[in-house]
Parts: structure tokens; C-alpha cells; sequence
């Protein structure tokens, strides 16, 4: 499918209906050589080019109902798009992006109309094939084997119980009860490896340098050591 038509405008479509999307959709299609009919059986439109057919859902904005739309008419051909005003600002966009991976999911194809009418394919009906992030699954699989027992209950939003977190907790509990160390000798009583690059980072200011290579705890960390921990400058 075309990627565009007519000129870009990032303003939201400030149409009353949803049949105030039919005739820039129509004549988008129309110019493709498609002919284009509207209201036919449940689809909203229906366009056919030969052999080959497609349906178009139009809706003032993204909901359940419109997915649940798209998908049922994916019975009755293999493309279907979803067409929806064009967002306005960052958070519109945001939230827009993340309604077309979700049609990318689906296998259905999303098109946008701006304020003049112009309309632009997001995407095309198709299977979909996730791409798999190594990088990302790695940090997952580091994290999960690093972080001790299970400290946080999931569906937490506030202060998330990570391995660096207790590796901190770890790094200034041992220097609560034995006072400023070098951060090799940290790393050996508290098997934290990574116990002289927490403490020079210092993300939850729970450490002070006293020395070269030599690190004590704040009272901060003291009592986070102890688990009266107060509100921490960054979570870690």
C-alpha cells in the first residue's frame, strides 16, 4: 500500500463522526485503483481490486471494541486495516506507536487521517514475527539468576528489590559493622564482585570515599543496611 497521501498535518482530525473518515479513506483507496464501497455486510469499508479484496474499520480513536472489530473481519479477508484520526503531541504519538505494534501483533494493517484529509499507512496486514532482543533478554536472565530468593511481589510500583540493590545493601552492611574498607576487601566478605564499582558510583548515596580505594557507609546507608532505610536520592 501507498505509505501516504496529500500533506502531512500533525493536528487531530476534529471530525464529529466516523463516517467523516469515509470519503478521505475512499478516495485514498479510489486512487489506487481500488473500487470502494461503503456499510457492506459488517465492514465499515470494503475495497476490491481484482482478485484482491480489503476491509477498512474507521473509529474516532483506539479501543478494545475496534480491535475486536478488525480481528472478526480478518474472517472474511486477509486485509484488514484499522483507520483512526492522526494523533497531536508526544504523549499522542506515544500512545499511537503503541497501538500500531499491537495491530502489527494482530495482523492488522493501521492508517491514520490528519485534519485535511490526508491519509498514511502505519502499517500492512501480514503475519507477524517478533523480533527477539538478545541484548535485552540477556540483561533479563542476568538479573533473574543474580537477584536473591524473590524480595519483591510482582505488581509492585514503588521500590523494586533489584540484584544491584542487594548487592549495595550487602556492600554496606559489611561496612556498617567493620568501618571503611578498601573495595577489595568489601568484594571478598560479601562475595559482591562489583562491590568497589557500587561504592564509587554510589547511586543511592549510601557510601562516602575516605580514601583512595578505601570506602566507609553514611548514615543513610547504615540504616538501609539495618532496614530503616529513608527516601533514597535514585533507586537502584
Amino acid at each position: 500500500m501507498s505509505r501516504g497521501a496529500g500533506a502531512a498535518n500533525l493536528a487531530l482530525m476534529s471530525k464529529a463522526a466516523e463516517t467523516d473518515l469515509y470519503p478521505p479513506v475512499k478516495a485514498w483507496l479510489s486512487a489506487q485503483g481500488y473500487d470502494v464501497k461503503g456499510e457492506v455486510g459488517a465492514a465499515d469499508v470494503v475495497a476490491q481490486k481484482g482478485a484482491e479484496m480489503l476491509i477498512v474499520e474507521l473509529k474516532l480513536g483506539f479501543s478494545l471494541v475496534l480491535l475486536q472489530q478488525a480481528v472478526a473481519r480478518q474472517s472474511l479477508c486477509d486485509a484488514v486495516y484499522v483507520a483512526v484520526p492522526r494523533w497531536r503531541g508526544k504523549a499522542g504519538w506515544k500512545a499511537f506507536k503503541g497501538n500500531i505494534a499491537l495491530c502489527k501483533r494482530l495482523g492488522v494493517g493501521v492508517l491514520s487521517v490528519d485534519g485535511e484529509g490526508a491519509v498514511q499507512t502505519h502499517c500492512d496486514p501480514g503475519p507477524f514475527q517478533p523480533r527477539k532482543s538478545p541484548k535485552k533478554r540477556g540483561r533479563l536472565v542476568r538479573e533473574f539468576a543474580a537477584r536473591a530468593g524473590d524480595p519483591t511481589r510482582g505488581g509492585t510500583n514503588g521500590q523494586v528489590m533489584t540484584s544491584y540493590r542487594q548487592d549495595a545493601l550487602a556492600c554496606a552492611a559489611h561496612l556498617a559493622g567493620s568501618g571503611p574498607c578498601k573495595g577489595a576487601e568489601v568484594a571478598r566478605a560479601t562475595g559482591v564482585g562489583r562491590a568497589t564499582t557500587i561504592m564509587a558510583a554510589d547511586h543511592h548515596g549510601w557510601f562516602v570515599r575516605v580514601a583512595r580505594g578505601v570506602y566507609g557507609v553514611t548514615e543513610a546507608g547504615a540504616l538501609a543496611a539495618q532496614g530503616n532505610e529513608p527516601d533514597a536520592p535514585t533507586a537502584g
